[in-house]
C-alpha cells in the first residue's frame, strides 16, 4: 500500500492508461476468485503501527527519513509528515498465539526504534493525536519528501485549495487548510486479517457491524490544539482534511475518499474492488510493466498493481486488501482503531475486535436485514463521537428489529461471544482470556485512552496554563504506556 513512485505529475493519457490496466485487473481478480482453492490456506493476523517522533519537550520532531535510514529495518516505513513513522508487524498464523506475538513485537520494535530515535533526540509515541501538536506543525514543510506524497498531495490541491475543518465538542474547532498535512495527525493501529474468499462477504459485514463497539472501548484521540472534541476525534479528522468535495445539501454528492462504505457486501470481495475502481477517480495513475493476463497464461500469481495502488488511494475504515504473496490471498484491512495506548491494548483492541466479528459470523445474515447500512454508519460516527458513553442502535435479542442501548450493556453482553469467535479460529483459551480481560476492565471502570486524556487534562488544568497542561499529559501518558499498564488502570 505503501510503495513509492517514480513521478509526481500526470496527463490526460496517464489517466486512460490506468483505467484501462484497473480493468484488466479486475478482469484477472475475478479469474483467480473463481478458480478453486485460490486464497485458501491458513487464517493469519498482521498490523501496521504508526507512530509520533517527539522531541525532549513533546514538539513533533521532523525526522523520520534519519531515523528511518539508521534503523536499517525493511518493516519500518516512513508516513506523510516528517514527524510519523509506520512499522508493518511481521504476520503471524492463528494458531501461533498471533495476540501475543503482536503485543511482544510492538514492546521491542517500539523499543529498538525508540533507542534509534533518542540518538536524533527524538522519543516514539503510539498515541492517537498528539494532544502537544500546534497549528504551525502542519503545511508544506512539514511533508515528507518521497514522490509518492509529493504526488498525492499535489493531486487532491487539483480538486480543491480549502480543506474546512468542522468538529464539534466540548470546545469546537472549525478552521481551513491549504493542503491535507492535518490527516498526518491521526495514528492508528491498522489490523490485517486473512480471510478465505468464501466466507468474505460475511466476515466483512460482520466486522463492519462490530466496528462500532470497537471503537466506543478503544477510543484514544480526544483532542486538537487544545480542543476537547469527539473520544475518537481521528474519525471525523481524517475525513474532513482530504476532503475535495464541495458538499451541498440539495444536491448529489460523490462519496468521501473517506468513508465507512456503501451498503452490506452482497456476494464477495469483488464488489468491493470494484466499487472503488468505480466510484473513485485515481490520484496516482501510475502503470506497471507487467500484465495480469500473461501472468495468468504463465501461471503466475497477478500482482496487480495498479488496483492495489488504488486501493490505497481510498481509504475506507475496513476495506479489503489483495495480496499476491502465497499464491494470492485476500485479508480484510480494520483501519478505525487508534494507535496506543499500549502494547497490551492494542493487542486486546485487535482481540475484541476479531472475535466479536467472527462469533458473529455464523448469525450475521440473520442480523443485517435489522440493521440498514445507514444504522451502521450511524453508529459507527456515534461510538467516535461519545466513546464508552454512547447509545447505539443495535439488534433488540430475541425480537424484532433494534433500539437505541448504551455502548457499555452491547460489550458486556456480547463477550462471550468474543471469547467464542476467538476459539474458533484456533485462539488459545488463556490467550483470548488474557486479552478479552484488558476490555472488561475498561467497561468496569468506564476508562479508555480518551477518558483517562480527558480527565487527567482536566485535572492538570485547574493548577496551570493550557499549554503547559497539555506537555504535561504527554509526559504522563508514555510513561504509562512504556510500562504496558492496560489503560483502565492508570491512575487518575
Amino acid at each position: 500500500m505503501g510503495t513509492d513512485i517514480k513521478q509526481t505529475s500526470f496527463d490526460a493519457e496517464d489517466f486512460r492508461l490506468f483505467a484501462n490496466a484497473l480493468q484488466e485487473n479486475l478482469a484477472a481478480l475475478e479469474v483467480m476468485l473463481a478458480t478453486p482453492g485460490f486464497g485458501t490456506g491458513a487464517g493469519s493476523l498482521g498490523a501496521e503501527l504508526e507512530m509520533y517522533i517527539v522531541d525532549a519537550e513533546g514538539k513533533p520532531l521532523h525526522r523520520n527519513q534519519e531515523i528511518c535510514d539508521s534503523a536499517q529495518d525493511a518493516q519500518l516505513s516512513l508516513e506523510l509528515n516528517r514527524y510519523n513513522l509506520e512499522y508493518n508487524l511481521t504476520p503471524c498464523p492463528l494458531h501461533s498465539r498471533p495476540l501475543a506475538s503482536i503485543e511482544g513485537e510492538i514492546l521491542d520494535k517500539l523499543k529498538t526504534v525508540g533507542d534509534v530515535a533518542a540518538t536524533f533526540g527524538g522519543r516514539i509515541v503510539p498515541i492517537g493525536i498528539l494532544p502537544t501538536l500546534r497549528q504551525s506543525d502542519f503545511g508544506a514543510h512539514c511533508v515528507t519528501d518521497r514522490k509518492r506524497y509529493h504526488a498525492l498531495v499535489a493531486q487532491l490541491l487539483r480538486r480543491s485549495d480549502r480543506f474546512r475543518i468542522d468538529i464539534d465538542g466540548k470546545d469546537p474547532l472549525q478552521l481551513e487548510m491549504a493542503d491535507i498535512t492535518l490527516e498526518g495527525a491521526n495514528t492508528s493501529f491498522q489490523i490485517h486479517y486473512r480471510v478465505q474468499p468464501q466466507h468474505f462477504a460475511d466476515t466483512f459485514n460482520a466486522i463492519q457491524l462490530v466496528t462500532p463497539l470497537a471503537v466506543a472501548v478503544g477510543a484514544n484521540s480526544p483532542t486538537l490544539f487544545g480542543h476537547r472534541l469527539w473520544q475518537e476525534t481521528r474519525i471525523p479528522l481524517f475525513k474532513q482534511s482530504i476532503d475535495t468535495r464541495r458538499v451541498d445539501r440539495y444536491t448529489w454528492n460523490e462519496p468521501a475518499r473517506v468513508n465507512f462504505g456503501q451498503g452490506w457486501v452482497r456476494r464477495g470481495a469483488l464488489e468491493l474492488f470494484t466499487e472503488v475502481a468505480h466510484i473513485y477517480p485515481p490520484l496516482l495513475p501510475v502503470c506497471s510493466v507487467s500484465s495480469p493476463q500473461c501472468d495468468l497464461e504463465a501461471g503466475r500469481t497477478p500482482v496487480l498493481s495498479e488496483l492495489r495502488l488504488h486501493q490505497s488511494t481510498v481509504w475506507l475504515w475496513n476495506r479489503p486488501v489483495y495480496d499476491d504473496a502465497d499464491g494470492g490471498h485476500l485479508r480484510i484491512e480494520m483501519r478505525a482503531l487508534p494507535a496506543g495506548p499500549t502494547a497490551l491494548d492494542m493487542a486486546a483492541n485487535a482481540a475484541f475486535l476479531i472475535g466479536l466479528a467472527e462469533g458473529m459470523r455464523a448469525d450475521i445474515n440473520r442480523l443485517l436485514p435489522a440493521i440498514p447500512f445507514g444504522i451502521a454508519e450511524y453508529n459507527f460516527y456515534r461510538a467516535a463521537q461519545h466513546g464508552l458513553a454512547a447509545r447505539l442502535v443495535w439488534p433488540d435479542s430475541g425480537k424484532f428489529g433494534h433500539s437505541e442501548q448504551p455502548v457499555r450493556a452491547i460489550i458486556e453482553q456480547l463477550l462471550p461471544t468474543a471469547r467464542l469467535g476467538l476459539d474458533s479460529i484456533g485462539i488459545a483459551a488463556d490467550e483470548a482470556a488474557r486479552y478479552l480481560a484488558v476490555i472488561e476492565q475498561r467497561l468496569q471502570r468506564c476508562q479508555t485512552g480518551a477518558s483517562w486524556q480527558l480527565a487527567r487534562l482536566s485535572s492538570l488544568k485547574e493548577r496551570m496554563p493550557t499549554q503547559a497542561a497539555l506537555h504535561r499529559l504527554l509526559e504522563e501518558f508514555i510513561e504509562c504506556s512504556v510500562e504496558n499498564i492496560p489503560v483502565a488502570e492508570w491512575q487518575l
